[in-house]
C-alpha cells in the first residue's frame, strides 16, 4: 500500500442518486419502487418487524416466564477461587475481587458460595454468604464481614420525614 492509496474508494461528499429522471438513467419511470402496491407511494414506510402480512417472528416465538428488570444483579464467587488467588491472612473485598478478575461488569451485590475447598485464613467482606461458605471460612479461622446493601427508597423517604418532623419545633 502506498500513501496515495489510503483514501482510494472513500467518497465523503457523494451526490445523492437522482431517480425518476427518465428511462435512459437506468432508474427512471418507477424510480426503483417497482409496479403497484403500497411501496410505490411517496412517504410510505413499513414497521421494521412487518413481514408482509405473515405472522411476525415476535408473535410466532413462544414466550414464557417473567424477567424482572429491576432485580438486583448479584455476582457469585466460590470459596475455591478465593483460596487459589489470595494469600493467608489477606483481606478480600469486592474491589479486590474486581482487581483479581473474579467479578466484572456492573453488580449490586457480591455473594460468596461454598463450592471448593478453602486452604487459607481469609477476612472476606461481601454482601451475601451461603451457609456453607460462611462455615468454611470460619472453620479456617477467617472472618465473615457482611457489607450493607443499598437502602430501599421507601426507607430513605421514611427517614427523611422523621428527620424533618424532629427538626420542626412544636408549639
Amino acid at each position: 500500500m502506498r500513501l496515495h492509496d489510503v483514501h482510494q474508494g472513500i467518497h465523503k461528499h457523494r451526490k445523492p442518486r437522482r431517480v425518476g429522471r427518465g428511462p435512459g438513467s437506468g432508474r427512471g419511470k418507477t424510480a426503483g419502487r417497482g409496479h403497484k402496491g403500497q411501496g410505490q407511494l411517496a412517504g410510505w414506510t413499513t414497521h421494521p418487524a412487518f413481514e408482509g402480512g405473515q405472522m411476525p417472528l415476535s408473535r410466532r416465538v413462544p414466550k414464557r416466564g417473567f424477567h424482572n428488570r429491576w432485580a438486583a444483579v448479584v455476582q457469585a464467587v466460590n470459596v475455591g477461587a478465593l483460596s487459589a488467588l489470595f494469600q493467608d491472612g489477606e483481606e478480600v473485598t469486592p474491589q479486590r475481587l474486581r482487581e483479581v478478575g473474579l467479578i466484572s461488569g456492573r453488580c449490586d451485590a457480591v455473594k460468596i458460595l461454598g463450592d471448593g475447598e478453602l486452604q487459607r485464613r481469609l477476612i472476606v467482606s461481601a454482601h451475601r454468604f451461603s451457609r456453607t461458605a460462611a462455615e468454611k471460612i470460619q472453620a479456617r479461622g477467617g472472618q465473615v464481614v457482611v457489607l450493607p446493601g443499598p437502602a430501599p427508597v421507601a426507607n430513605k423517604r421514611r427517614r427523611q420525614k422523621q428527620a424533618g418532623n424532629q427538626a420542626q419545633p412544636t408549639s
